[in-house]
């Protein structure tokens, strides 16, 4: 009888990674499909480099992205 219950919890462990897979599916598809219908937004064609008194680069900032 032991044997059936490590079988039957395999089969219940594996059915729950099916239905997560499905669900992670389907949330991709839902993220692609809002993604496609979000209007563009306007990014600057480059990245602009300040460069500090002693003539080097400073770090991007958050905004800069």
């Amino acid at each position: 009888m032991a044997g059936n219950r490590t079988t039957s919890a395999k089969r219940h462990k594996e059915r729950a990674r099916q239905e997560k897979r499905v669900e992670k599916q389907q949330k991709k598809a839902q993220r692609k499909l809002e993604q496609e219908q979000a209007p563009p937004t306007e990014r600057p064609a480059e990245l602009t480099i300040t460069l500090n008194e002693e003539g080097q680069p400073e770090g991007f900032n958050f905004d800069d992205f």
